[in-house]
Parts: C-alpha cells; structure tokens; sequence
C-alpha cells in the first residue's frame, strides 16, 4: 500500500528521514565529546527510543513518570525524568521504576527531593538528582547557583539519593554563564558535578559552544517541524511528520476547508518570523491555515497562484509535531512512500 492510498486525516512518518536525523544528530554530539540522551516526549514510540539508543544515545528524557514507565516496560533500562514529581500518590510509581531502571529524576525544591527520597528508600535503590537551573525559559529552575548548592547538599544527606549534576532548558549564554559560576562555588564545596544535562532542538548544532555541558536532551529533533525550520536548524527536507489531510470544502475561490483541525494539528501557533497559520503546506506554501475548529482547518488560499482542488490531499508540517504524536493513537510509518506499517503510540495521553 502506498502513503497516497491512505484515509485522512493522518501523521505519516518518513523512516528514512528518522534515522538520517538520529544519526546526524548523533555524530554531532560524538565529534563534540557530549553525549546524547534524546527526549522521547516527540515521538512517545518505544521502537523510535531503541532506534536513539542503538545509534549512541547513552539513556533517554521522559517528562513523565507514566511516560517512563512505558519505557521501562519495555526494557529500556536508563531513563531521566525532567519534571518536579511531588506528592504521595508518586510514591509508589516511583519506587516500582527505581527498581526497575537505572533512574535520574531533576527537581528544583525540597517538597521534590522529600518525595523522591520517600520513593528511593522505599524501594532502597540509589536515584540519581540533578538541580535544573533557570537559564531563560522563565518557568521552573533553582535561580542562583548558591540555591542549586544549597538543594545538593540536602540531597546529599537523604539515603538512597545522590546528586548527580545540573539541568536546564534551554541552552545558551544564560545557561553557560550559571554554569562556569556554579563550577567554582561546587568545586570549592567539594562536590563535583558530574552531568550537565542541556535541552533544547533549535540550539542543538550550537550546544558545544556551551561549556561545561556533558550531554544534550533534544527531542524534536527526529521528526523537526515549522518551528525548528524557523529557528534554522532544520530544513523542511529534514521534516519527517507530515499530516495527511483532504479538502472537504471549497465555499469560495480563495478559502479551502481541511479535515483536519485543532485536534489534528493542535491549535499551537508560531513564532510570527516564521511564518503564519497552523501548519505549512508543502505543495501550496503561500496558502495559510487560518484558523482551526475541532475538525476542519480553513485555509486563506488568496496568495495562491495555483490553489488545491475538492478531494485533493495536502501534506502539512505542523507548527509542533510533540503534540500532534500526542493526539493520535497511531501513525503510519513508510519507506519511499511505501507503507511499512502502523505503530501505535504508546507514551501518548501520559499526564501523569
């Protein structure tokens, strides 16, 4: 079966644009000294983690303690989750995965650290800490270095815990700058930092301009979408998701209604610089999706010289391909444009 035979709407995955993009990432990294430790929060696929894995990566990123097990169900055996986990309903998940994996966990406060230590002694195996620090994304993070020491050296006292290293997102002059400050005042407390974990797509190819950072979390990276190919480190050759959607409508020459909507595409928006609309359409790049219903896409064809016909099938990248993976139960994957199946997502609907 051919990708033009398919139903619509839906997301189709290149594979060979996959593991170009693994392989150039991770060769990248391997020049450069850093190691890699993918965040599977893009693809949520099992079978796409064991891919990273066996080009290099040295574990994987999961933003969820339900995304993670999934991945520990598996047989993936290294796993770091991003993501401040309080609470003690968390408790007992997490003592299972401790058992389970070898498990790294970042966290920026104590009410974090009280449960982690809870989770590790219940199932007396060591998890790893790293302090995430903020470096410009103004959303979670430790703000000063003598707060990250401050946490370490609380970590430091819990059985069952170790401080491993800092973790930021995202990575540039903010983040090396909290870096070679936190260096001096660890080095003269005595503890080394081990890991300095760095995240981020759009900076990846610029991470070894950071010092100090041992290993990168990209995500996005696998499959890329509008948002990388505006920030530069992508072409839209490099994009390996492409939504699949057919014209339903044509109520005026210039306006076309697609059957795919908010909960295709996701209502995401871009960075204006990049661009306008929901998605960029391959075959109609002047078209602009302007607004998206739950089910229908209207799409402003004015710009268009030539425009699409009822019952045509376009080919969208989306704005965020993260969170479309995370609308679907399933995508098709393909070779050449020939089917080589249909793989459901695993990790997906995980908000836990």
């Amino acid at each position: 079966m051919h990708i033009k035979d398919l139903d619509t709407p839906v997301p189709v995955i290149d594979l060979d644009r996959v593991e170009r993009n693994i392989d150039k990432l991770q060769s990248y990294l391997d020049k450069h000294g850093i190691k890699s430790r993918p965040h599977i929060k893009t693809h949520k696929l099992p079978i796409l983690a064991y891919k990273q894995l066996e080009a290099g990566a040295v574990g994987i990123t999961c933003q969820k303690l339900s995304e993670a097990t999934v991945m520990a169900a598996v047989g993936i055996k290294d796993i770091l989750i991003t993501y401040n986990l309080i609470g003690k309903k968390k408790v007992e998940p997490l003592a299972q995965l401790a058992r389970q994996v070898t498990l790294s966990i970042a966290i920026d406060n104590e009410l974090a650290l009280k449960t982690i230590a809870e989770a590790a002694k219940l199932a007396e195996k060591t998890i790893k800490l790293l302090i995430e620090f903020e470096s410009g994304n103004l959303r979670v993070g430790v703000q000063t270095p003598e707060e990250a020491l401050e946490l370490a050296q609380q970590i430091k006292q819990q059985p069952f815990l170790s401080f491993e290293g800092l973790m930021t997102y995202p990575c540039g002059a903010e983040a090396g700058r909290f870096i070679a400050e936190a260096k001096k005042l660890f080095d003269k407390a005595g503890m080394p930092i081990n890991t300095v974990s760095a995240g981020g797509t759009p900076n990846m190819y610029r991470v070894h301009e950071v010092a100090g950072v041992t290993e990168l979390r990209a995500g996005t990276y696998i499959y890329n979408d509008r948002n990388i190919v505006g920030s530069g480190a992508a072409s839209f050759d490099d994009c390996a998701l492409h939504v699949h959607a057919t014209v339903i409508s044509r109520p005026t020459v210039d306006r076309a209604v697609i059957d795919a909507g908010s909960k295709t595409l996701s209502s995401d928006q871009i960075n204006p610089s990049y661009g306008q609309g929901h998605g960029y359409i391959l075959d109609y790049p002047e078209a602009v999706i302007r607004k998206l219903n739950e089910e229908h896409g209207i799409i402003d064809l004015a710009a268009c010289k030539d425009k699409p016909k009822l019952g045509e099938v376009l080919r969208i990248i989306p704005n965020h391909v993260c969170v479309v993976t995370n609308l679907h139960d399933e995508v098709v994957v393909h070779r050449n444009g020939v089917i080589e199946g249909t793989w459901p997502v695993w990790a997906r609907g995980k908000t836990r």
